[in-house]
């Protein structure tokens, strides 16, 4: 595991920067372990993971971004970042703006739609702690 570590920080520190490993994808939480995140606490690099809130994500991660589904069970109901997919028929905005997270995204689901984003900004403006955030690989159509 430590030669994980120092692979990842040699990827950085070259370069000025301290590592970050994001852990996305599918689901992290089902295989992100607490030995793994311990490694690289030691090793000094920072973690991130992006979930969909369904399981607890552990307090030794240093960001966490959390992007629920409608209909889905949260248990993470804390953390950095709440990103929404907008809009998503079932899910109520009002409800989400009592969870402790530091920033709330709104995130239209269609950024090419004048419609989803004129919605999204109009929620944004209606409802200051709320931000407009595009899917930039969307926009710019990376597959």
């Amino acid at each position: 595991m430590s030669e994980l570590a120092h692979s990842l920080t040699s990827l950085c520190v070259p370069m000025g920067k301290r590592a970050m490993v994001v852990f996305t994808g599918g689901e992290p939480t089902l295989q992100l372990d607490e030995r793994l995140l311990c490694v690289l606490l030691d090793a000094e690099i920072k973690t991130a993971v992006e979930t969909n809130g369904t399981r607890p994500v552990s307090k030794l991660v240093d960001w966490v971004c959390v992007s629920p589904k409608a209909g889905s069970k949260l248990v993470q109901l804390s953390g950095d970042e709440l990103k929404i997919a907008f809009p998503q028929a079932g899910m109520c905005l009002n409800e989400l703006e009592l969870l402790e997270f530091s920033y709330y995204y709104l995130q239209p689901i269609t950024p090419a739609s004048k419609e989803q984003v004129g919605a999204a900004m109009q929620y944004c403006l209606a409802h200051p702690q709320w931000r407009l955030s595009l899917q930039m690989q969307k926009v710019i159509q990376v597959r």
